[in-house]
């Protein structure tokens, strides 16, 4: 017989602490719903369960799953918990429904956790990704509120929108990539193979000076044509150079910034953070978590060093029992419309409600951004083409009337 000290919910949300005897941890657990209580911590010296010990020694590696899986898995969860069903039994359901082995394995894992007396929150921390810090924070929500299946949705929510976010913008890069690709690939072709063939004849011709842009042509050619290996090394080296050196935390920052400095890019890149962060904090808040933990969480969705310095700094103000919007304001990163709707809704008391609703009004910004993006790079593109193919076709077509007043002469 073992000591187990416990802290658990009962089903009017209030939480409460003590202390039982069992034999091992899934009796504890069993004792608890017994008496109408739900374990959220339980520790004690209580031998785990032949199954998941069993788990533990024959699992060696964790498969993780998509973010949109995720959200679809939490999604499930949280209607099986709204339809009544307890925590173990909601698992045991979607698990069930499992359509491929990587879900199983997950599921099956956060199923010999809780039943084991772990809290959900604790379960997925353990298992790592797919469960980053923004899930396990709302699972500890979750469990602290007592509104289960409403902090789940409103996470499946969160994670449908970061999901649908991603595919915008790769579906609005991928057709400037593309035309980017293509005046490369047409590029290195005309320089390398066409130009020297058909400058050939005419450079062996006496008489003719060739014009400048052939004579740079023509060096570039023979340069790729006899140096084409020493260049991929060196294109190798720099993409490891590179990596090596964005990962230092003071240059990824001052290549951040630059980012957010660049037209139309730094707009799209902060309007992008400004909505994750906006819709984050306002899920977070409203699930209960208190707004310096949630700043915690909020700091590692935005993906820009400069944006997750200025929320560090947000951070230690707020500590300090400052007011959010101030220091959200003197950062410089955010928008107007942002502090004043911080400002107002601390003011007010209704934060979480106001920064939900002002995360549609973003979103509307982001779809904004991404279409003057899309708009203005292909014409860049086409500038760049343009200049390319003229530089070429003066290469071509200069030499050529050269020769001809030559023959005319």
């Amino acid at each position: 017989m073992a000591t187990f000290r416990y802290q658990a919910i009962d089903s009017g949300g209030t939480v409460s602490t003590g202390s039982l005897d069992a034999p091992d941890r899934m009796v504890a657990v069993r004792l608890l719903e017994q008496r109408g209580l739900v374990a959220l911590a339980l520790d004690g010296d209580g031998p785990a369960s032949s199954g998941a010990a069993a788990s533990r020694s024959a699992r060696t590696s964790r498969p993780t799953i998509s973010r949109s899986d995720t959200a679809t898995l939490v999604r499930e969860l949280a209607t099986a918990i709204e339809a009544g069903l307890p925590l173990l039994q909601a698992l045991r359901t979607v698990r069930r429904q499992a359509g491929n082995r990587k879900l199983e394995t997950i599921l099956d894992f956060l199923m010999e956790r809780v039943e084991a007396g772990q809290p959900l929150a604790r379960a997925a921390q353990e298992y790592g990704p797919p469960f980053d810090d923004l899930i396990v924070g709302m699972f500890r929500a979750a469990d602290a509120t007592g509104r289960t299946s409403e902090v789940l949705h409103q996470l499946a929510d969160l994670l449908d929108r970061a999901v649908e976010l991603r595919r915008e913008v790769v579906a609005a890069t991928v057709y400037p990539m593309i035309v980017a690709g293509l005046i490369a690939v047409s590029t290195g072709v005309l320089v390398t193979f066409l130009l020297p063939r058909l400058m050939a004849p005419i450079a062996g011709q006496s008489g003719i000076e060739l014009p400048w842009p052939t004579v740079v042509l023509l060096g570039v050619a023979d340069f790729l044509g006899s140096w084409w290996w020493a260049l991929a090394g060196a294109a190798v080296g720099l993409v490891a150079l590179w990596r090596w050196w964005i990962r230092d935390p003071g240059n990824r920052f001052i290549v951040d910034r630059l980012v957010l400095k660049v037209p139309v890019l730094g707009r799209l890149v902060r309007d992008i953070a400004v909505a994750r962060f906006t819709r984050t904090l306002g899920t977070l808040a409203s699930a209960g978590i208190p707004i310096l933990s949630a700043l915690r969480i909020v700091r590692d969705t935005l993906g820009n060093a400069a944006l997750i310095q200025a929320i560090d700094e947000v951070q230690d103000k707020v500590t300090t029992g400052q007011s959010l919007a101030d220091p959200l304001e003197r950062s410089g990163h955010f928008p107007a419309l942002l502090i004043q709707i911080v400002n107002i809704g601390e003011r007010s008391g209704r934060l979480e409600s106001m920064l939900l609703h002002a995360a549609v009004a973003f979103d509307r910004q982001v779809d904004s951004s991404l279409k003057i993006f899309t708009k203005a790079l292909p014409p860049l593109l086409l500038v760049v083409m343009a200049s390319l193919a003229a530089f070429v076709l003066a290469a071509i077509i200069l030499p050529l009337l050269q020769m001809q007043e030559a023959i005319g002469a």
